[in-house]
């Protein structure tokens, strides 16, 4: 990992506060529209009996929606942990907590302990990662079925608000840095791993894909 991305940078960006933000929003209106997007699109897949994993999915939200759905398992690796307590609250609720397996580690570093699932999901996690190959490579070699990413689109806008953002990072000196990797690159290191592109969308802000492992 660069020095712009440092453990302390990560927790400020992601915080236990804004973990607690976020699980009360889930409570109260479910998922957001991308992530009801992402889930939707392993629904229309057939989830019954599949297994999850999810890298940075924070609170968990879109594996508590796949679970109800029918999905048997899911893991969840994490890079901080200030995650944690809302979501393993969120799990408890739902009365999923022994379905779903949580991890803290850089998914990049991970090694056979974090095993290939059918199913595998990066919503918005990319973006807030230097090394994209890696990332998106690690990702594809643990995907038996389908990969479903979701990152900035690359439009003059979202390049213009992450510039931006990544300003005032600098002034505040926080120790973080948001990452436009260009989504035609994301996709071809995806497909140098053995998937191939189905789905492929452009919205406003985020484009969601969706890879799926060739024969």
């Amino acid at each position: 990992m660069s020095d712009c991305c440092t453990p302390k940078g990560y927790q400020q960006i992601f915080s236990a506060k804004s973990a607690r933000g976020e699980a009360k929003r889930f409570r109260r209106k479910g998922l957001d529209a991308t992530s009801r997007r992402i889930a939707d699109l392993l629904k229309e897949r057939g989830v019954e009996g599949r297994t999850l994993l999810e890298v940075g999915g924070g609170i968990g939200a879109i594996e508590i929606e796949l679970l109800k759905a029918g999905i048997a398992r899911a893991v969840n690796v994490e890079l901080t942990p200030t995650y944690e307590e809302a979501a393993g609250e969120l799990l408890r609720e739902a009365e999923l907590a022994d379905r779903v397996e949580r991890r803290v580690m850089d998914f990049v570093e991970a090694g056979p302990e974090v095993e290939a699932a059918d199913f595998v999901v990066m919503n918005r996690v990319i973006c807030c990662y230097p090394d994209m190959p890696r990332l998106a490579g690690a990702a594809a070699d643990r995907t038996r079925t389908t990969l479903v990413m979701s990152f900035p689109n690359g439009r003059w806008w979202t390049r213009l608000g992450l510039t931006i953002a990544n300003f005032g990072f600098r002034v505040l000196r926080v120790q973080f840095r948001a990452f436009l990797h260009p989504p035609e690159l994301i996709l071809a290191t995806a497909e140098q791993h053995g998937l191939k592109t189905s789905l492929n969308q452009r919205g406003l802000v985020w484009q969601v894909t969706a890879l799926e492992r060739t024969a």
